[in-house]
């Protein structure tokens, strides 16, 4: 506190031309360290679109639905590859007529998305109202871009929960906040697309190439689902409560068009692509078209949403959502199972709730099956850390482990990734649960501590056997082909067996790592409680 005070007379000063970059960056940092949130902030409050058959897309639940289906089931259809979530995305961007609502954590300035958002300002100009709405963690550097979508006509957009500061200055930004550390390190993780409020996408994926297949380093291995008809209100409900939140952010009150552009020039080569309204890079693959969703197979199915609440950010909050949240929701239905259960979570954490659980699931003799992360496949570090620790716990109790191998990427374009996909590190992002093959809960959600207490979540619990059938087979075909099965000998070790088909002998330490990084996490492990990671 001392130091933030002795800075305050900084706050004044403004950055003269000509400084060596050193001390450009100590001044922007200083100057990062005086900032503070806008107060007096304007919201002005919006509804969805009320519930209509005048829209293409409302007629078009009601002409998919059969005649035998009742009206308050709700079509699904899995979107397991990059190509049909994009395709998905870009069909309901240009068959919206009255609005469009898009809320995620992270939407990242690259070709794929420059691509999308170009559809979005379409959209825009035939009259159709956009509402997005991001979380602010991420959204500094070259992804600051994005919020020039802010200056399009027709497109309102908020940042959630943001944080002061220069947002030149990537994490370092997050530094001069830890005296808010309660507020900034809770962030709005939910993950929707809404067309009409008829049609919806809820899943794992944020909007990047890395989440459709054409990033040249990673790709994620993800799933999201497509719902019409009834749900989707739901859907809408969710997102109103959040765009309406006091923590929403008009982008405006933020940052000025001005400071965008000086910002862009710094963080942007002069080649590069443009957030909202720079030509597309050429190619090496074209994008796939629109999804057909007059020709597309829906599976009716009784549906309800997880949503948590905007409040769960407050630091006032304190945990008082714990007992209701979208975990916990999805606890629950874990609680039901009775033969079967299929966990995929790429930042596994159990906490001492979760594992009493599944002491008891095992007890009662159901078959658990767990798909995350390798040390290797992580983009999460510390979350590995965490899942680490409770490995060899999870083994004693009969949980089966099963954890994506980084390298695999080539024997997945077959399976979940696609034909198209292009990066040379697959890593595993989808976040789901399966009960008994007949219910299957999808979201933006881990299982973990800080999905819980710490990030709000969203997820739709769908009691269908074709689909829980569908996505089981996903899963099940990624552990065939791309994943190490983790196991105890029988002097307690453990051991790592490569998937059927791969010619490498069983290994007793984390595969396709060095010893270096294995260190490493064995150095974190003290430092990283479960309920913050």
């Amino acid at each position: 506190m001392a130091a933030r005070l002795s800075l305050a007379c900084l706050c004044s000063i403004a950055r003269p031309r000509g400084l060596a970059p050193g001390v450009a960056l100590v001044a922007a940092l200083l100057l990062a360290g005086c900032a503070s949130l806008p107060k007096d902030v304007q919201r002005p409050v919006s509804q969805a679109l009320a519930p209509t058959d005048t829209t293409f897309l409302g007629r078009l639940v009601d002409q998919k639905r059969p005649p035998t289906i009742a009206r308050d089931l709700s079509g699904f259809a899995l979107l397991a590859s990059p190509d049909m979530a994009y395709a998905g995305r870009l069909a309901l961007t240009r068959q919206a007529s009255r609005t469009l609502d898009i809320q995620y954590y992270s939407i990242h300035v690259d070709s794929t998305v420059s691509s999308l958002l170009r559809a979005v300002r379409a959209a825009a100009r035939r009259g159709v109202r956009v509402r997005i709405l991001l979380d602010d963690f991420n959204s500094v550097g070259r992804d600051a871009q994005v919020m020039r979508m802010a200056n399009v006509p027709g497109v309102e957009m908020r940042m959630f929960n943001p944080l002061p500061g220069d947002r030149s200055a990537g994490l370092l930004r997050a530094l001069w906040s830890l005296g808010d550390l309660a507020r900034i390190q809770r962030r709005m993780h939910n993950k929707l697309y809404v067309a009409d409020n008829a049609w919806g996408i809820v899943g794992g994926r944020n909007l990047g190439d890395a989440y459709f297949g054409t990033a040249h380093e990673r790709d994620f291995v993800d799933m999201d689902v497509l719902a019409a008809g009834p749900v989707v209100r739901s859907i809408s409900a969710g997102f109103d409560r959040y765009w309406n939140s006091p923590l929403a952010y008009p982008v405006a009150s933020l940052i000025t068009p001005a400071k965008l552009a000086r910002l862009r020039q710094v963080t942007e080569p002069a080649s590069g692509d443009g957030a909202a309204d720079k030509p597309a890079a050429p190619r090496a693959q074209a994008l796939p078209p629109p999804l057909d969703l007059a020709a597309l197979p829906l599976v009716w199915a009784p549906a309800g949403l997880l949503v948590d609440s905007p409040l769960k950010l407050m630091p006032a909050d304190d945990g008082g959502h714990a007992d209701d949240t979208v975990i916990e929701g999805l606890l629950s239905l874990l609680r039901t199972a009775q033969h079967d259960v299929i966990i995929v979570s790429p930042y596994f954490v159990p906490g001492k709730q979760m594992m009493a659980l599944f002491a008891r699931l095992e007890a009662r003799g159901v078959r658990v099956r767990v798909l995350t992360n390798s040390l290797a496949s992580t983009d999460a570090l510390l979350a590995q850390v965490g899942y680490a620790r409770h490995r060899e716990q999870l083994l004693r109790l009969g949980i089966e482990l099963y954890e994506m191998r980084a390298r695999e990427r080539a024997r997945l374009r077959d399976t979940v990734l696609g034909s198209g996909s292009r990066g040379s590190h697959a890593s595993l992002h989808a976040k789901l649960v399966i009960v008994d093959g007949r219910v299957i809960g999808i979201g933006s959600m881990n299982l973990d501590l800080r999905s819980k207490l710490r990030n709000t979540e969203i997820a739709l619990v769908i009691r269908s056997p074709i689909l829980a059938h569908r996505a089981a087979g996903h899963v099940l075909a990624v552990i065939a082909v791309a994943a190490w099965k983790v196991e105890r000998t029988p002097d307690g070790a453990l051991r790592w067996h490569a998937p059927s088909g791969v010619r490498l002998p069983g290994v007793d330490h984390d595969p396709d790592t060095s010893v270096w990084l294995r260190l490493l996490t064995k150095l974190l492990a003290p430092l990283t409680p479960d309920d913050l990671l």
